[in-house]
């Protein structure tokens, strides 16, 4: 959570540093600032709120010194108030830094720092590091960074510049991402690559405990030590347009109906000959076939991807599967050696507690193979191999093509997997990929009947409650639509197995409550369609979602159908999202929620 941008350059550092923020708003944030130098002084705004707020502060002044850092904080340490606010600076007012992360052992700090006569201004945990850079800050701003970091316990990505050093960004990192992007006669830090494509597309990405200087027209690198690095520049293939709504009215509707096209980049490419080529990763039959357990970490969006994982796995392959909350997994003391293959899933590549995790499972010697979309992110360069979605940018805090370019890669790898062991034969596996390959169509059919939702939802966007219910396959895609819609709609909202309502959740099932029912798996259908009737005959009202080779069977029980097109039933699933997460929106949008950054939650969450 939290952005942070610095540049320096030629340009006015303003707008700059406004701009970058615009482009990280999607991490989410309660407040904002910006630090630069203005002939030579130290020059500080900051706002709590949203950005627009910031924005009238600093609207019409240009910096003639053109060096400065930008930060949009989510509130751990303090409440979000403008004194909490980043950048922080020390006494002097000479030096300010940008910081995400969380430093664990700040009180501490916090009282040596104060029993040296230091006084403290914020709340956070923040401000010690202001103030410990300056009190070890001598002739070298690097060396003084790097004798701060080294008392921090926890997790940090920093930008810091100083009067004193009119020319350079000291920025660092550790647990928490940070970008240093290069230009020409320019060069900028950034917590994720969009604040930085408007400008460059070459960038560096630093490992734990580098430090980077970034001068105008140079960019060095340090290990922890100090000692200098050589690294290749990567330059991203995302163009700027992405990060742009092009035309829509939020990037959540664009991005939902960009899922055709994503699915398409995830599936084609690995597609040979009619069999899922694997060959980019680095993992062969031989090893497919040796696996013997597989363990799925992953946290909200993404653990619901990999629950569905669990079942195709499971049903193809005869492999056991455990699905676990990444939050969870690593105090658990989990039972876990070199036979255990690991599977991790993030959209970002830099959550958190998944890359805890991760770090957990590769010390207890087991392999891990990572499923995330962001190149060059941190769960990429530390897992074994990598598994790419190729979903693009993606900027709604509410993940959609992330997750069903995730649903893509998790169902190439069941088929890969349950061919190598044997658990499908070879015209089984033909076939099975020739229905993948029909994904992305089915996915472009469902978006073009959106209006249908878009109606319905304002029928029902005044709902306090909905629920969702499946069996299945179904109840892990209950589980992804319901999550959706309390995220950006703010309506309670809970998923249940069918035939679990009856355990007590059917107590609150009355006159008018809206229920979404899945039912696209035909061997569960007869099955959750008592589950139906069960909330129907208590006066529900039902959305079911289905295939559509299955509409008569439903058609006596639902006050509205939704169909996707018709699939072998397991692969239906991408498709059978796609309705709720456009239900999800419009009933955002009905409601007058901020879709795309919606309150209290940030897209890439790299706090514990």
């Amino acid at each position: 959570m939290c952005g942070i941008v610095g540049y320096i350059g030629d340009r006015n550092v303003i707008p700059v540093l406004i701009g970058g923020l615009q482009k990280l708003e999607y991490r989410g944030y309660d407040s904002a600032g910006i630090a630069y130098l203005d002939n030579g002084k130290m020059t500080v705004y900051k706002e709590k709120g949203k950005l627009a707020g910031l924005e009238k502060m600093v609207a019409g002044k240009c910096a003639e010194h053109t060096i400065g850092i930008g930060h949009t904080r989510w509130a751990t340490h303090g409440e979000p108030n403008q004194k909490n606010a980043h950048p922080h600076v020390n006494e002097a007012g000479d030096l300010a830094i940008v910081h995400n992360g969380i430093i664990e052992n700040y009180l501490q700090l916090r009282e040596w720092l104060t029993r040296k006569g230091i006084s403290f201004i914020s709340d956070t945990d923040t401000e010690i590091i202001a103030h410990l850079i300056a009190y070890y800050l001598k002739d070298d701003l690097k060396e003084a960074v790097s004798q701060a970091i080294s008392k921090l316990k926890g997790s940090y990505a920093l930008g810091a510049v100083c009067e004193r050093f009119p020319d350079e960004i000291v920025a660092v990192r550790k647990d928490s991402p940070l970008v240093v992007g290069v230009g020409k006669n320019e060069n900028l830090i950034a917590s994720d690559i969009p604040a930085l494509l408007e400008y460059t597309r070459d960038v560096y990405f630093l490992n734990n405990g580098e430090i980077a200087v970034i001068k105008k027209d140079e960019v060095s690198l340090y290990d922890e030590v100090l000692n200098p690095i050589e690294r290749d520049v990567f330059t991203v293939e995302w163009d700027v347009s992405q990060a742009e709504k092009a035309g829509y009215p939020h990037f959540m509707l664009k991005e939902i109906e960009e899922q055709p096209q994503a699915l398409a980049d995830t599936l084609n490419p690995r597609v040979k000959d009619g069999e899922i080529n694997f060959d980019e990763i680095g993992i062969d039959d031989a090893m497919l076939a040796g696996i013997k357990k597989i363990t799925i970490i992953a946290c909200g969006t993404a653990y619901h991807a990999s629950y569905v994982g669990k079942y195709i796995i499971e049903r193809l392959a005869r492999v056991p599967v455990e699905v676990e909350i990444a939050s969870e997994f690593r105090y658990k003391n989990p039972i876990m050696d070199k036979d255990n293959f690991v599977i991790v899933v993030s959209q970002s590549g830099e959550t958190a507690d998944t890359i805890a995790a991760l770090r957990e499972a590769k010390s207890r010697g087991a392999f891990v193979l990572a499923v995330a979309n962001v190149v060059g992110s941190t769960i990429a360069r530390e897992a074994d191999k990598v598994l790419y979605t190729r979903a693009g940018l993606e900027i709604a805090v509410a993940s959609t093509k992330a997750y069903t370019t995730q649903l893509m890669a998790l169902y190439m790898f069941a088929l890969k997997l349950a061919y190598a062991k044997g658990g499908i034969t070879e015209d089984e596996y033909h076939a099975y990929v020739a229905e993948l390959q029909k994904v992305p169509e089915n996915a472009q059919k469902v978006i073009e009947n959106k209006e249908l939702l878009q109606k319905f939802a304002y029928e029902h966007f005044t709902e306090h409650s909905v629920f969702y219910i499946g069996r299945g396959l179904d109840y892990a895609m209950a589980m992804e639509g319901s999550l959706k819609l309390k995220e950006i709609s703010y309506i309670h909202s809970e998923a249940y197995a069918g035939g679990e309502l009856k355990h007590g959740t059917i107590a609150l099932v009355e006159k008018g409550t809206l229920v979404v029912a899945v039912l696209t798996q035909g061997d569960l259908i007869e099955k959750c369609l008592s589950n139906v009737k069960e909330v129907t005959s208590r006066g529900a009202v039902v959305m079911v979602v289905t295939q559509e080779k299955y509409r008569d069977l439903v058609k006596d029980v639902a006050d509205k159908i939704v169909t996707v097109p018709d699939a072998i039933d397991f692969e239906a699933t991408i498709t059978s999202i796609i309705p709720m997460q456009i239900f999800a929106y419009y009933m955002s949008v009905q409601k007058g929620c901020d879709v795309d950054k919606p309150r209290n939650l940030a897209k890439s969450v790299t706090v514990e």
